[in-house]
């Protein structure tokens, strides 16, 4: 059997094989690295956001696994413009990671849990959410913007010549506005609850056209018969 290589002192265990998943795993695979790579997805953070946005992992242990993705050309130190401290951001290799991870969080939702009282969900992990949840065989030929309130976190979907942009602001001329807490938007991500039980349940609320609201559930793959199921 294949076994670990044992590192130097100083080094990190190496899978010792000659292989790109095991190559991507040798710098990523480690405990909490995909989530601080998550994290810096979403937007450049200082490192005590970080700490905040990552309930359960050590002080030390983010240091030193900033410390490692830096070395590795995944992250970098971005000075702030007010000249106070800096924030960590993902270089070009790191953005590279994006579809690895949504495709990841968008599996993820297949497998995971029922909520647990003692579960942290985030309202700035529903922009990667959104993200994952997005069918580009279904984007929509009219170009509109989608707007989602989740908790604080405000972001929206643009539809423009059939591309897709996800930004983290408002949308001024959004033809749709959802309104929702995290732990029900990844309820319905998950097809835990369908967005007609949140919304009767006073759990979701829509302000917008009929027909945006079908276009961006299908987008988004909630439509029934379009769940993460089905594809």
């Amino acid at each position: 059997m294949a076994r670990e290589s044992v590192a130097r002192a100083g080094e990190r265990r190496r899978y010792g094989q000659y292989c790109g998943l095991a190559a991507c795993l040798d710098v990523i695979g480690e405990r909490w690295t995909l989530l601080i790579v998550r994290e810096l997805l979403v937007g450049p953070q200082r490192y005590n956001e970080l700490l905040h946005n990552l309930p359960g992992i050590g002080t030390n242990l983010l240091a030193e696994r900033l410390r490692w993705l830096t070395r590795q050309g995944v992250i970098r130190q971005h000075p702030r413009s007010n000249g106070k401290g800096h924030r960590y951001e993902l270089t070009g290799f790191g953005e590279a990671l994006r579809e690895p991870i949504l495709g990841l969080a968008r599996w993820g939702l297949n497998v995971s849990h029922p909520f647990d009282a003692e579960d942290e969900v985030r309202p700035q992990w529903g922009v990667l959410a959104v993200e994952a949840l997005i069918k580009k065989d279904q984007i929509p030929e009219v170009d509109e913007s989608y707007e989602f309130l989740v908790d604080d976190q405000l972001f929206h979907i643009a539809v423009k010549d059939r591309q897709i942009t996800v930004a983290q602001q408002g949308a001024e001329h959004a033809a749709l506005r959802v309104s929702t807490d995290a732990k029900t938007f990844v309820d319905i991500g998950s097809g835990r609850v369908s967005p007609f039980e949140a919304v009767v349940t006073k759990r979701l609320s829509l302000e917008g056209d009929q027909q945006a609201l079908t276009r961006c559930s299908r987008l988004l793959g909630l439509l029934p018969g379009d769940g993460l199921a089905d594809g």
